[in-house]
């Protein structure tokens, strides 16, 4: 498995760049949606936009922070779990920043959707 063969720096690296690119789509969202309807006094937010970022936000554990050496720890648990293995890189990011963050309801919801999704026979 991908996840098994980096080394922990490399998997370090990673989780920073998923985090990174999630901040920064985020960041140049915000701007084009400010831009595109800064004119226009009555405008309100669309429900879809802020799921959206929600959704941004659940791949990112904020209560790790810069600390994502603990994210690729625990994603090295999440994979030694054979159930998971099957499970896709970022999907597994969001399971477990989830975890990470104590949403433990979600987090697992979205676990045993995977699982049934990704099944390893």
């Amino acid at each position: 498995m991908y996840w098994e063969s980096l080394e922990m720096k490399e998997k370090v690296a990673f989780v920073n760049g998923v985090y990174a690119a999630g901040a920064k789509l985020k960041f140049h969202h915000k701007q084009e949606v400010k831009k595109q309807y800064n004119q226009d006094p009555n405008w309100v937010e669309p429900y879809y936009i802020e799921r959206f970022y929600e959704i941004v936000d659940e791949h990112r554990s904020k209560k790790a922070g810069y600390q994502v050496n603990l994210v690729a720890e625990a994603m090295d648990a999440f994979y030694s779990n054979y159930d998971n293995t099957a499970i896709p890189l970022l999907e597994a990011v969001r399971i477990v920043s989830l975890a990470q963050d104590g949403n433990t309801e979600k987090a697992d919801l979205y676990l045993l959707k995977a699982q049934k999704r990704y099944k390893t026979y």
